[in-house]
């Protein structure tokens, strides 16, 4: 092999096979980091749980699988948050304001609602 070919496959080659080793490690870090799909995202499809209206004597929170249960006693009707609930959407649902929501039950945060959290709503 004549010297000046070797040195253009040389001076080209060397960096393109180096771009092309980075690539690929780059890939495979990347598909072991996201769990080997390949980065896809897959959606999952979310239900809203009905709620149902129970009639009790105590405060007692009941949950039945994933069905909210909402709860009334002398004191006043609960509703077991759901994830997705927002207090604009439970007013929504018991026909009230979220300022409503909010005075019955000044120890929640509107902004950090969890499932499973019980709440007054009336």
């Amino acid at each position: 092999m004549d010297p000046r070919t070797r040195r253009e496959l040389t001076r080209y080659g060397a960096p393109a096979a180096f771009l092309a080793a980075a690539t690929i490690a780059v890939l495979l870090i990347k598909a072991g980091l996201s769990g080997g799909d390949g980065g896809k995202t897959v959606a999952t499809p979310s239900t809203t749980a009905p709620t149902t209206t129970q009639r009790q004597t105590t405060t007692k929170l009941v949950l039945t699988g994933t069905t909210a249960t909402t709860t009334t006693s002398e004191e006043g009707q609960y509703y077991v948050i759901q994830a997705g609930d927002t207090l604009g959407s439970i007013a929504l649902k018991y026909d009230t304001t979220v300022e409503e929501l909010v005075r019955l039950n000044p120890d929640v945060d509107p902004t950090a609602l969890q499932p499973g959290q019980r709440i007054r709503v009336s």
